[in-house]
């Protein structure tokens, strides 16, 4: 089981996915997806124990293995920037505590992997998203999506 992560200390999407060898041109399989809240009134140190406690639990009731997080590529506001950066701190270490292999990708690396181009339209991810695992709608929200898109970018790295 791949867990992927949009990491975020308001919003940290999480999407998990299954590789099912009984389908032969489907490997992957999205098991459930969705996004940790924090609040935003909240002390920081409480809203990364937020998403420290809620990932373990993610990690507990679907048996994890992989963590694929997705990291910063560039930041236009150092303020937020940090503040992600604090979350993926916090992510990487609960990943580690719970022995899962921890992978990271760029955005350019999601949108090579699902689109085939690095400056690709987040509707563009979110569609392949949709048609890599033959799901009838688009994800939402963006954030769960994009978490998802990072987990298959796993699996699909994993098996080149």
């Amino acid at each position: 089981m791949i867990l992927g992560i949009d990491p975020g200390l308001e919003n940290t999407g999480w999407g998990v996915i299954e590789e099912n060898s009984n389908i032969k041109h489907q490997n992957l399989k999205l098991i459930d997806c969705g996004v940790i809240l924090t609040d935003k009134n909240k002390k920081s140190e409480e809203r990364l124990g937020k998403i420290y406690n809620d990932l373990e639990n993610i990690i507990s009731r679907f048996g994890i293995t992989e963590m694929a997080i997705e990291t910063l590529f560039f930041a236009k506001n150092a303020k937020s920037a940090l503040k992600v950066a604090e979350a993926i701190g916090v992510i990487k270490v609960c990943g580690k505590k719970n022995n899962l292999t921890v992978a990271e990708y760029t955005p350019l690396q999601v949108k090579l992997a699902l689109v085939g181009y690095g400056r690709a339209e987040k509707e563009q991810v979110e569609i392949m998203v949709r048609d890599s695992l033959n799901l009838t709608e688009l994800i939402t929200p963006s954030h769960a999506s994009d978490a998802v898109a990072v987990a298959l970018t796993h699996g699909f790295t994993m098996k080149i």
